[in-house]
């Protein structure tokens, strides 16, 4: 990968080069309100682009591009998707530093970490090339033999993908993917905050040859007037959606009237298991990964750090240390390791958990405020807390790691699982028999078992309890999207049995 020198000018040209409209049946349009939405760059508060501002009218127009175009792709020899995502992978990784750029400029994170997404994201579009042709049914004789039984995969049909601001193509290409392997044609709606990412990619996929219709996208402000009237439509037949709980509620009750088939990847409030024989640097720079990861903007960070009573002092000096060594600045600045909050509100939140949860007894042990100066940043945040205290049942989603501690397993087990989510959790032991107890018993989707970071295409991805339902990445990914099919047909070698 070749490293581009990030200059003001080159910020402009990558800019300038990224659709502003609205992706339907093929064409960008401009919204038909002929209004606008502004983006901006959490760093510093400015506008980097105006893009157009889609409504219910222009979601009902890439529902009708989606529906038209759905007999034709369902149909489409899956070598031929499959080449297409293989060249989407291909483009996306040529165009690393676009994308990397692009994600730091509009969701603030650093470079370095938005390189890592890059290849983290356009994985997702390799790996479903590669099971878009592996999809197999069965074919079988019943037991009593009296008939051959054939079951088969279909397309699900038309599906809305609506995707969150904390990965802007990760979770692009994690729900575009597997619905191009399936067969199935999509609405994308980006979430307001970084669209410009989704309008890139969905723009390399033009390049890939995806045909018109497919891939429809529509960024708006209002998520609910391009949801919808959707989700009312017959004719949609799925919905994926990443983000929080309460929206995922409301979208899974919107999706019982018309028995839509849904995705949820909803909250999360990981639990970071640190046990005594651990080892504690190893632990620490897990610790580091689990939660300074985007800033600590992700389902899968870890938001409660509980630790035995005998590594506790250790592991929260080590940990506090790595903390003040971070250097909170502008994604594009070299020295950067922490990038800004998605925007002010967000900023204010983190910091009212943290003052409610040190009014409630939490000590700050570093950080613990704002930084001072251009954009929302946060300065990484270590707090010392008891186990009743209120933030370990929040989602934090900022860089405020709270420690608590415990002195058995049971109770670590009790703690972990005293929460209504269950995404991803981590458990840091020299023990590989305490790692399969504790993973039996702790009610979590993924469990990180001395890795600080553990999603990948290859894997299933979602949770449990109010983290949702449903699987992304793996082989399970594809089946969401697909609907499964039996033909009965009598066996013609019945009557010689």
């Amino acid at each position: 990968m070749t490293v581009t020198t990030v200059t003001a000018e080159r910020e402009q040209e990558l800019l300038q080069s990224v659709p502003t409209g609205l992706l339907i049946d093929g064409a960008w349009r401009d919204a038909s309100s002929g209004k606008t939405l502004d983006v901006h760059d959490p760093a510093t508060g400015k506008v980097l682009l105006s893009i157009q501002d889609g409504n219910s009218d222009d979601a009902m127009a890439a529902l009708d591009a989606a529906a038209a175009a759905q007999r034709d792709w369902a149909l489409t020899a899956p070598r031929e998707r499959a080449e297409i995502l293989r060249r989407g992978f291909d483009l996306v990784t040529e165009r690393a530093e676009d994308f990397a750029l692009l994600m730091t400029l509009e969701m603030g994170k650093p470079l370095a970490e938005a390189r890592g997404e890059v290849t983290y994201g356009a994985e997702f579009l390799r790996w479903f090339s590669e099971e878009t042709v592996r999809h197999y049914g069965r074919y079988f004789t019943s037991p009593e033999g009296k008939n051959k039984m054939i079951v088969t995969h279909k397309p699900v049909g038309p599906s809305l993908l609506i995707t969150p601001w904390n990965f802007p193509l990760a979770m692009a290409t994690r729900k575009v993917a597997p619905a191009v392997a399936a067969g199935c044609t999509m609405v994308l709606k980006p979430a307001k905050l970084t669209p410009l990412t989704s309008m890139l990619f969905a723009q390399v996929m033009q390049e890939a040859g995806l045909p018109a219709g497919v891939l429809n996208v529509v960024a708006g402000s209002s998520a609910s007037a391009i949801s919808g009237p959707l989700m009312k439509d017959s004719r949609l037949r799925k919905v994926s959606f990443t983000g929080s709980t309460p929206v995922g509620v409301k979208l899974m009750q919107d999706a019982a009237n018309n028995v839509l088939r849904t995705s949820m990847e909803l909250g999360g409030n990981a639990p970071f298991l640190v046990f005594a024989d651990a080892d504690l640097d190893a632990a620490v720079e897990g610790a580091m990964a689990a939660k300074m990861r985007n800033m600590g903007e992700a389902c899968t960070a870890a938001n409660r750090f509980l630790v035995h009573e005998d590594v506790a002092v250790e592991f929260k000096a080590k940990f506090a240390a790595a903390l003040q060594a971070l250097n909170p600045a502008r994604g594009t600045e070299p020295e950067s390791t922490v990038g800004p909050i998605i925007d002010g509100g967000a900023r204010d939140d983190i910091h009212q958990l943290v003052q409610d949860s040190v009014a409630a007894g939490a000590e700050v042990v570093t950080g613990g405020q704002p930084k001072d100066g251009d954009g929302y940043f946060y300065i990484p945040t270590l707090l010392s807390v008891g186990n009743d205290n209120p933030i370990l049942s929040e989602e934090i989603f900022g860089p405020v790691a709270p420690v608590t501690t415990f002195a058995t397993e049971e109770e670590a087990i009790e703690l972990a699982n005293a929460s209504q989510y269950g995404l991803a959790s981590y458990i840091y032991t020299k023990d590989v028999n305490t790692m399969f107890r504790v993973s039996e018993q702790i009610e979590f989707g993924l469990v990180g078992f001395n890795a600080g970071v553990i999603s990948n295409a290859s894997a299933p991805f979602g949770g449990v309890k109010q983290s949702g339902l449903g699987r992304e990445g793996g082989a399970e990914g594809i089946e969401e999207y697909t609907t499964v099919q039996y033909i009965g047909m009598a066996d013609p070698y019945a009557a010689k049995r």
